[in-house]
């Protein structure tokens, strides 16, 4: 099979021969979603026939300006015309101006940020940031967290069935502790704890959050102890929980912020904010990356904190978040609702992988978690209530008429 057949399966919509062919050259390691998207607009998906989804997913929380919004589908041509990559080895304006845009919003003043290319390569820096300048090793994270795939984030992780993935070794020096207890964290806190990593929001686990007291009593305990702060705002960062970071929302300043999926809309980008008593510290070679940086990444990222900006996605999260919430609280089948802004687990009365498979098939797209019973909300920051309505529209009869 050739190119112009793989293109041909895809436009005509022969999902099955595409999937068997799909078989037949990657590796097994995906559960696919059963159905297709050849294009994107706005907060909608489209099939080859021209089925429109509502996307409530943004594949894993990454559209968050919608799918290939104008502003930023043209800068990334605009860039890739005119100079298609060179590495962070030379000046880049397009890179300094999506930094300084980041920056803007960043909880410490002259903080600095260095770029890479995905969430985990973000939070191996940190650690390695934390480890080199405390002089320790102990990485403390919480149970149920999700860091990421790689060899350190995966031995930070706080689910065992990612941590196995790893094989039969993993980074020594990583202690887990449940999440929001406090008692748990100023124990496990000495002279040989480089820093305390927090998934702000732990997503994949099911959407699971702390009291607002204990991130600012982490913060304390953790400044206290020496040790070097990482909020893991991979996907609650950009304002997907109704403030630019979630550590705004319950004022804490961590030294070390970690961000990726939505920070260049779908380009692969993430960045690490380095707070300022700590990037003083850091020098030449310290750090290093080939792709971090890039200037279509730059020019996708720098779009996208512009839209952020220019159409209110913070505060249309924060809206939008609480009109779902009012909507969904009482439903017919669902037991809880966790979470913040646009970023929502519904514990639902029964298994969520059969109501998402009815979901696609009424033409709307949600995700699962770890938890089986949860039923994950990850929209683009771009929705309004008419998208609010119609997810609740469709998942109403769903959950009436789905045997729990």
């Amino acid at each position: 099979m050739n190119g112009a057949t793989s293109l041909k399966d895809a436009a005509t919509g022969n999902a099955e021969a595409l999937a068997a062919r799909a078989d037949r050259a990657e590796l097994a390691v995906y559960t696919r979603l059963p159905f297709v998207p050849v294009r994107g607009e706005g907060c909608y998906l489209f099939d080859a026939a021209g089925k429109r989804y509502l996307d409530f997913y943004g594949g894993h929380a990454v559209a968050i300006t919608g799918h290939s919004h104008p502003k930023v589908a043209e800068a990334i041509a605009a860039q890739a015309r005119q100079l298609l990559f060179y590495s962070s080895a030379v000046l880049s304006a397009v890179r300094v101006e999506a930094t300084e845009l980041l920056l803007r919003h960043a909880p410490h003043p002259d903080s600095r940020v260095f770029h890479c290319v995905s969430g985990t390569e973000a939070n191996e820096v940190a650690f390695k940031i934390a480890r080199k300048l405390t002089g320790r090793r102990k990485i403390i994270s919480f149970e149920r967290s999700f860091h990421g795939r790689t060899l350190a984030s995966l031995s930070a992780a706080g689910l065992p069935k990612y941590r196995v993935t790893a094989g039969p070794v993993l980074v020594p020096h990583h202690v887990h502790i449940p999440f929001g207890d406090e008692a748990a964290l100023a124990r496990e806190l000495d002279g040989d704890t480089a820093g305390v990593i927090c998934e702000t929001i732990q997503s994949l686990a099911g959407i699971f959050a702390a009291p607002d007291a204990f991130y600012r009593r982490m913060a304390e305990l953790t400044a206290k102890a020496g040790a070097v702060l990482i909020f893991d705002e991979i996907q609650t960062g950009f304002g997907r929980t109704g403030t630019y970071f979630f550590a705004d929302g319950v004022g804490v300043k961590p030294d070390l912020i970690t961000l990726a999926k939505g920070i260049a809309s779908g380009i692969p980008a993430a960045a690490v904010i380095v707070a300022p008593h700590l990037a003083k510290q850091i020098g030449s070679g310290d750090q290093g990356t080939t792709f971090g940086g890039g200037p279509v990444a730059m020019a996708a990222m720098k779009a996208t904190l512009e839209v952020i900006e220019s159409e209110g996605l913070v505060e249309n999260a924060a809206r939008m978040g609480a009109l779902l919430l009012r909507k969904l609280t009482g439903m017919t089948g669902i037991k809880a609702i966790r979470g913040k802004g646009l970023l929502l687990g519904l514990e639902l009365d029964r298994a969520a992988s059969p109501v998402v498979k009815a979901l696609i098939e009424r033409g709307v797209v949600a995700g699962t978690s770890s938890d089986p019973q949860t039923l994950r909300l990850l929209p683009p920051l771009i929705i309004g209530e008419a998208q609010v309505n119609e997810f609740v529209g469709t998942l109403t009869p769903v959950l009436s008429h789905a045997t729990a």
